[in-house]
């Protein structure tokens, strides 16, 4: 069993009672849609490279009238980063120790008219201690109030902690979100941050504000656009766009690799990806 401190347990606290409530929202909507689907959790734990118990976490999924598939994971690890990986990672230079708590989602929806969606926040200690994280959404067919409401609600969020935050986190998600070998953002952006470090209290302040501007926006997306009119060839656009979220999420998405390089659970990691999708 990990040994946490203070700010590490505070961090761990707030983001599995973030996921509780996450999915007793994602239920309700599930209940308006005339569907009993509900998460089902899988408690998973891992062994560190030195032998010693490495921490673990609980995967959530949920296959649904309204979520195809949807899952809400956390995660609390921790123990020795491997070789040369550990020397990629902010701060752990010749020190491989590392910790590292954090909330990651991915929800695809059975209307293709509901966007899908990526949340993402995290705690890490290796030399230094930062939060990191943020939120985009991905709509297989962008709807321009959704997009608008979406980066406002962010913005928000951004605003009343730091001005210069939003313009550098969503510049920062356009940047990241970017599919290179396909010459494509993934979808209509969100924010990104990274090594947020230094004051732990507003740090960790603004990283509760993301979560809370996410429960906001996205279950208010959801019920504008559940029970939109679909048709067939929605559908295929739907899963042919799905195709270019697995490529990114396999090819350069920085969680997968962590979670692969630190002994993560497989299916909790791989639960980005699109229940169907195709390439055309």
């Amino acid at each position: 069993m990990l040994t946490l401190d203070a700010e590490q347990t505070a961090a761990r606290t707030w983001f599995e009672s973030l996921r509780t409530r996450i999915c007793a929202a994602f239920e309700a909507i599930e209940r308006e849609a005339g569907s009993d689907a509900a998460f089902d959790y899988l408690a998973w734990d891992r062994t560190d490279p030195s032998g010693a118990p490495g921490g673990g976490g609980v995967r959530g999924v949920m296959k649904g009238k309204v979520f195809e598939k949807v899952g809400v994971n956390v995660s609390t690890v921790g123990g020795l980063l491997d070789g040369e990986f550990g020397k990629t990672i902010h701060g752990a230079g010749d020190d491989p120790r590392f910790f590292a708590t954090g909330i990651s989602l991915v929800a695809h929806m059975a209307n293709p008219h509901v966007p899908a969606v990526h949340m993402n926040t995290r705690f890490l200690v290796t030399t230094k201690r930062w939060f990191g994280g943020g939120a985009d959404l991905n709509p297989p067919l962008p709807v321009a109030e959704d997009t608008t409401d979406f980066h406002a609600t962010l913005q928000a969020a951004c605003d009343a902690h730091d001005p210069a935050y939003h313009p550098r986190f969503k510049a920062w998600a356009d940047d990241y979100f970017y599919i290179p070998h396909r010459k494509v953002h993934r979808g209509v952006g969100g924010i990104f941050y990274d090594h947020l470090e230094g004051d732990f209290d507003a740090n960790f302040a603004f990283t509760r504000a993301v979560g809370e501007a996410f429960l906001d926006v996205y279950p208010r997306i959801v019920r504008r656009r559940m029970h939109d009119a679909f048709d067939a060839a929605d559908v295929a656009a739907m899963r042919n766009w799905r195709g270019r979220y697995a490529e990114f999420n396999l090819v350069y998405d920085r969680g997968t690799l962590f979670g692969l390089k630190t002994g993560g659970n497989i299916d909790a990691i791989l639960m980005s990806l699109p229940p169907l999708a195709t390439w055309e």
